[in-house]
């Protein structure tokens, strides 16, 4: 029988000061965003774990360009047999999703039928597919981002914003037309593989091995480290905080200086991506330099580099060594359906494209957006560089476009900064699940993806018939999935966000709800990795077996449970996660990082790159 979590406390909130649209602005497919409402209780919902500060008014396009209108337009148009796309609602400033299901059996058969006609010719063209519409996203990108913004007037910002949001909204349509066909194949080839015996925990190591764009950056970080060694600098950058290395590296002058033009080399390469995914909140890298140099200032902690290359062929071992023992349980037909799923889902790989294509979407897609607010705020006079972004699209467009007055929003603007502060301080307390949550979930793209496993379920049950609060006692184990096999120890940092990822020092166990593609370097640091959320697809997974770091998904409170400074032994074989000492230290309830403020006025010199 399934458990009901009560919407009670999103329904009588009444949102952000100030808006009492129902974003009907926005476009949608099937279902609109919205606020929850107590019809809502009879449906399940889960807490997205991308967004984990929550969304600022502006952030909100999220959820009308990517999942209204994105994931359901491209679910309709393949189609998926089950299901519509993601329906969303805001809780406070955090969202939740659930499922668009198609219930009738005759439509979903219908639905499979068109299915079977539109796959196979999507799977063969995937490369010329993937490289086309690649090439259209960087010919948006390139465009929006040589705009020379300070020479726009008011009007002409307007037509500028306008233009970011479509190339927002054609992202997200291009992020789902090509995610829903390549899950749709992962997902019958791994329901054949069980089917046939397989271990489930098996099937997606038959995939990994293969170099994405992320990768790529996190190259370029330990070349930079190696040149930083080589030029004296393992002393600047050990009593420097992350925040002050760059002027102090400039003050020092001679090899520093030589150093900062590599530095800065690279941000114009790889420095327009962000520290989260899809948020127009969040500053590049190029208007805060302090990740990379705090990532760069902890891997010189290190006696050793990271070895990409012996991680690749491990992992490439791995894979083949997987994919032998595989075929040795099976018969000659078998092998043969297996053989022939295996090869469609290499030539068109999930778990590949799913890091590959974060560094084309999710990390800048929603930078020209941002520019362009912030750009309004410092010709408006705003009170802060960022305070456009507390503005909802309409308001906004409202402002550039001559019909009212920034004045008019001013406080109005600091009454919803201090309701996104509150609500990203509750992020914690919040409710993993809402609505009535199933004692089981068979949607593949939950269990797969975000980690709706058994397990999880389970976990939630429990907490939630212990008033919400996982039992901890001297000696806790807690049980995920295993995603990335290993076994490590170290003292835990646990991170709600990635505000303070460059902090995470080498050998250290990190601990988080989920990884974003802006974590991966991370994991050429830490001994372990552990996540409330996550399937085997998801980004931590799929990192962890690339970068050899034993991690465990799907554990549901793993960041209620842990403590910073915590002592874990984390088994990527089996899925156990043992706290064998605890901290005396207090849980490090993290909201928005006073170094590193929400927005920040970025020069049209650094923007370009």
């Amino acid at each position: 029988m399934s458990m009901v979590v009560p919407l009670d406390e999103f329904v009588q909130d009444e949102g952000y000061p100030g808006f009492a649209g129902a974003f009907d602005h926005a476009p949608w497919i099937v279902e609109r965003f919205g606020r929850f409402t107590k019809a809502d209780e009879g449906r399940f919902w889960f807490l997205d774990f991308h967004w984990p500060r929550g969304l600022t008014p502006l952030g909100l396009l999220w959820n009308t360009d990517g999942y209204s209108w994105g994931t359901q337009s491209a679910a309709e148009s393949l189609p998926l047999p089950s299901g519509r796309g993601i329906a969303q609602r805001i809780g406070g400033t955090h969202t939740y999703a659930a499922t668009i299901d198609v219930e009738d059996a005759w439509e979903m058969a219908e639905r499979n039928r068109r299915l079977q006609r539109t796959l196979p010719r999507f799977l063969r063209r995937f490369d010329s597919i993937w490289t086309t519409r690649r090439d259209e996203i960087n010919r948006w990108w390139k465009h929006l981002k040589g705009t020379d913004l300070p020479s726009l007037s008011l009007a002409e910002l307007s037509r500028y914003l306008l233009q970011a949001r479509r190339f927002h909204k054609r992202a997200f349509e291009i992020h789902f037309e090509m995610m829903y066909p390549l899950l749709a194949n992962y997902v019958e080839f791994h329901t054949n593989c069980v089917e046939m015996g397989l271990d489930p925990g098996q099937i997606a190591k038959f995939l990994q091995g293969y170099n994405t764009a992320i990768m790529d950056t996190d190259r370029a970080l330990w070349d930079l480290t190696r040149r930083a060694r080589t030029a004296g600098l393992r002393e600047v950058f050990a009593r420097t905080d992350a925040p002050l290395l760059r002027a102090e590296l400039a003050a020092r002058g001679g090899k520093a200086t030589s150093w900062l033009s590599e530095f800065d080399e690279f941000l114009r390469v790889h420095g327009h991506r962000t520290e989260g995914a899809c948020d127009v909140a969040l500053p590049s890298w190029v208007e805060d330099p302090t990740p990379p140099l705090g990532i760069i200032k902890t891997f010189m902690e290190r006696d050793t580099d990271h070895d990409f290359q012996a991680a690749h062929e491990h992992a490439v071992a791995e894979r083949e060594e997987a994919i032998d023992a595989a075929r040795t349980r099976l018969t000659a037909e078998e092998q043969r359906v297996f053989d022939a799923g295996l090869a469609s889902c290499q030539m068109a790989n999930f778990p590949w494209w799913q890091d590959d294509h974060n560094h084309y979407i999710d990390l800048r897609v929603s930078l020209p957006l941002r520019w362009g607010a912030l750009r309004v705020a410092e010709m408006t006079g705003a009170d802060r560089p960022d305070d456009t972004l507390f503005l909802f699209w309409p308001e906004l467009m409202a402002i550039t476009s001559g019909e009212t007055g920034y004045d008019q929003f001013r406080r109005l603007i600091e009454l919803r900064r201090q309701y996104f502060e509150h609500w990203a301080q509750r992020r914690t307390k919040i409710p993993k699940v809402l609505g009535a949550v199933p004692d089981t979930v068979n949607d593949p793209i939950l269990i797969e993806i975000f980690g709706l496993n058994q397990n999880f379920l389970s976990s939630v049950h429990s907490a939630h018939n212990n008033e919400r609060s996982p039992k901890r006692d001297p000696l806790t184990t807690l049980t995920g999935l295993p995603a990335a096999k290993g076994i490590a120890r170290g003292r835990a940092i646990v991170l709600t966000h990635a505000d303070e990822l460059h902090r995470v020092r080498p050998g250290e166990v990190l601990v988080c709800e989920s990884t974003s593609p802006n974590w991966t370097p991370a994991f050429s640091k830490i001994a372990a990795c552990v996540c409330d959320n996550g399937g085997t697809l998801s980004h931590a997974a799929i990192v962890g077996r690339e970068y050899q770091v034993p991690t465990v998904t799907a554990v549901a409170y793993a960041t209620h449970t842990i403590r910073n400074g915590d002592d874990i032994e984390v088994n990527g074989n089996t899925g156990h996660v043992i706290i064998h000492t605890t901290s005396h230290k207090p849980r490090c309830e993290q909201t928005v990082s006073p170094e590193r403020p929400i927005g920040a006025v970025v020069s049209e010199r650094d923007r370009a790159g």
